[in-house]
């Protein structure tokens, strides 16, 4: 299952929260399609929220990270 599809619903309710103080640049029905542009809008809301939701969406960037790889560690 895609990332993105995990968090929707909480990425949604957070991203409704914050639209008028952090995202009012953004058309009103606008929800990110993609990890890459999601990632974008959690930059922008821990940017120019407040601490809660600076630590909110780095709750919510974690779901969305692809997990490590431990040949790549080396």
């Amino acid at each position: 299952m895609d990332s993105l599809a995990t968090v929707e619903p909480e990425l949604r309710d957070f991203i409704d929260e914050y639209r008028a103080a952090c995202l009012w640049y953004l058309r009103e029905d606008y929800y990110p399609q993609s990890v890459e542009s999601a990632l974008r809008i959690l930059n922008a809301i821990a940017r120019y929220g407040d601490l809660a939701a600076f630590q909110r969406a780095g709750r919510i960037r974690a779901c969305l990270s692809p997990p490590s790889s431990d040949e790549s560690a080396a």
